[in-house]
Order: C-alpha cells, then sequence, then structure tokens
C-alpha cells in the first residue's frame, strides 16, 4: 500500500490549475495556427491570428487565458493500492481550487445554489469531482476549467437506436449550429454516444480534453469524428461566430456499451479557450 499526503493533492491541483487557465494545449495553439492559414475569411483570419497573440499573452504575462476561468472539473483516477494520509481526499482537492483561485487572481464564478440564493462562494469552489478506482499505485488527475458560454449550448438527447449512426452526426451537427456564435468559436466538440444518461455526458466532457488531432482509435468511430468535422465546418458560422470555415478545431466521440433501448447521445461544447491540464502523483 502507497501512502500519499493529502498536502501532495492540494499541491498537485493548485499548480495545474495555474497551468490550465495561463498556458493553452500546444495541440490547441498548433490547430489555431493551422486554421489561420487555412481560413478564407480575412475576418475569420484575423480573429484565429488575435486568439493566437492571446494565449502568447497569457502565458508571458501569467494572466488568464479568458476572463472567465471556469468551473473547476476534475476527473481523478485512483491507484486502488492507494492509501491518502494527513486528512480529507476531498477537502484537500477543494483546498487546491481555493488556493489556485485566490492567488492567481482567477475569477471565482462559483454561485452558493442555482434558483434562491445565488451567492458567490468567494473562491471558485465547491469543485464537481468524478472519482474512479483503478488498478495500481497512481493517482492520475485531470483538471479542466469549464467556461459557461460554451457549457450553456451543450445538449443532450436520447435518441432512437434506430436513428443510427447518421441520428448521431445530425444531432450533432444541429447542436453546433444551435449554438452558433455563444460558445466563442472555434470550439472543440466533446462527444458521448452510449451509456445511460449521465455517463453519455461524463464522457463527452471528457472528451473536450481528448488532444486536438487524435483520432478515436476505433476506425468506425474515427470516420464519424472526421464527417462530423466537416459538416460542422461547412456551417459557415466560423471564428468567433463572424463567418468562415473554422467553426471547429475537433469533433471528439467517446462510446460505451448501452442498453437495447436506447442510444444516448451528450455533446458537450467547449470554447477555443480549452483549459485542462493533467499530473500523475
Amino acid at each position: 500500500m502507497r501512502e500519499i499526503p493529502v498536502s501532495q493533492l492540494t499541491d498537485a491541483v493548485r499548480g495545474l490549475y495555474f497551468t490550465a487557465n495561463y498556458d493553452i494545449g500546444p495541440d490547441i495553439a498548433e490547430a489555431v495556427c493551422r486554421a489561420c492559414e487555412a481560413e478564407p475569411s480575412p475576418a475569420g483570419k484575423a480573429v484565429l491570428s488575435q486568439l493566437a497573440e492571446n494565449y502568447r499573452i497569457a502565458h508571458d504575462e501569467r494572466v488568464a487565458i479568458c476572463q472567465d476561468t471556469g468551473m473547476a472539473v476534475l476527473f481523478l483516477d485512483v491507484g486502488q493500492e492507494v492509501r491518502f494520509t494527513g486528512g480529507g481526499f476531498e477537502e484537500a482537492i477543494q483546498e487546491g481550487v481555493r488556493q489556485a483561485y485566490r492567488e492567481g487572481y482567477l475569477r471565482k464564478s462559483v454561485v452558493r445554489e442555482p434558483v434562491f440564493d445565488r451567492t458567490n462562494t468567494g473562491d471558485n469552489t465547491p469543485a464537481i469531482l468524478h472519482v474512479s478506482i483503478v488498478p495500481g499505485d497512481q493517482v492520475h488527475i485531470l483538471a479542466l476549467a469549464k467556461g459557461f458560454g460554451s457549457e450553456n449550448m451543450s445538449a443532450i438527447k436520447m435518441l432512437p437506436p434506430s436513428a443510427g449512426e447518421q441520428g448521431v452526426l445530425d444531432f450533432i451537427v444541429e447542436t453546433v449550429k444551435n449554438a452558433g456564435p455563444n460558445p466563442c468559436p472555434p470550439v472543440i466538440v466533446g462527444v458521448g454516444v452510449g451509456g445511460d444518461f449521465e455517463q453519455a455526458a461524463l464522457i463527452a466532457k471528457r472528451m473536450t480534453a481528448r488532444p486536438v488531432g487524435s483520432r478515436n482509435p476505433d476506425a468506425r468511430y474515427a470516420a464519424l469524428e472526421q464527417r462530423a468535422l466537416t459538416a460542422v465546418n461547412r456551417l459557415g458560422i466560423g471564428p468567433a461566430g463572424i463567418g468562415g470555415r473554422t467553426t471547429a478545431l475537433a469533433v471528439n466521440i467517446g462510446f460505451a456499451p448501452t442498453h437495447i433501448a436506447g442510444l444516448p447521445v451528450a455533446v458537450n461544447i467547449c470554447c477555443h479557450a480549452s483549459r485542462h491540464a493533467e499530473t500523475v502523483l
């Protein structure tokens, strides 16, 4: 049994949220630069060039990529041979988020209660945690700072099995079309297919952090990703919604087994500032 002090969790989470909010991933930076070269719309090209400059300034000056520094969402794969010592597991993670948002002067965007008491909690907690127990003695942490301009444009649909591949494709394209300029395109489209209502959404959220340019290892889903990306970029929404062919940088699809009577599909949209970082303890 490997012992890990919970203080290491706090320090790791704190560092991840600095990285996520200040340093765009190289996959996204490179994709934006490629899109800028290929974009036929002069206005769209100008927007993409400004995004690249914004990434550089955020990195060099250690300031947030976007004023919406997101709601903290963490996926933790915890090895079953790990024992945490020195305090509570969840509180240690929340403290890491708390420290990052206070010390990094990152916007605090979480309210205490959604309907009747929308008072800001003042430290961007509580974060949303998704914990899985896996073999081994390591802890993998994926931290996302999810902005709600894009989160609000996400959707889920319980399709009948007869909808098939075309139904999945149509729903992806329909969701991006309905979102229009609101999620700050170019976007990364995370898609979860299968499972049940909530698992499809979890898969979709995690897919927003899959590297841009990667492909689903299943050739059928890889082909569907490409079909969806092509269809989305034909919508003409373009960078910042002002027209062009770069509406999305990627469509990343994940899937899970499902019930014989269902075909759940979740589409989680993420803006170009796909803020995430990961580490292993």
